[in-house]
């Protein structure tokens, strides 16, 4: 098990990023949390296998559709979280 943080940067506030990156976590059986951040970027800590944290990584940074757009991805691996159990949008 593996654990990521990762700041997603570009136009991923307005445009539906959370809810997306909350299902495609739930397609790649993935715990942890998304929020907005002040400065417009996007911050998630995401928990899985090594091949389900690629494969939600590869979709995130193709993002939600036409309205975002996935300027960078900065990912760095922070300490696992015993028996966390979903994938949650924070506020």
């Amino acid at each position: 098990m593996k654990r990521i943080h990762v700041i997603v940067t570009g136009r991923v506030q307005g445009v539906g990023f959370r809810f997306f990156t909350q299902q495609v976590a739930t397609e790649h059986e993935i715990t942890g949390w998304v929020k907005n951040l002040t400065n417009g970027d996007v911050e998630i800590e995401a928990q899985a296998s090594s091949n389900n944290l690629d494969a939600f990584l590869k979709k995130l940074k193709k993002g939600p559709g036409l309205f975002a757009s996935v300027k960078d991805t900065k990912i760095d691996q922070v300490e696992s979280i015993e028996n966390e159990d979903s994938f949650r949008i924070l506020y």
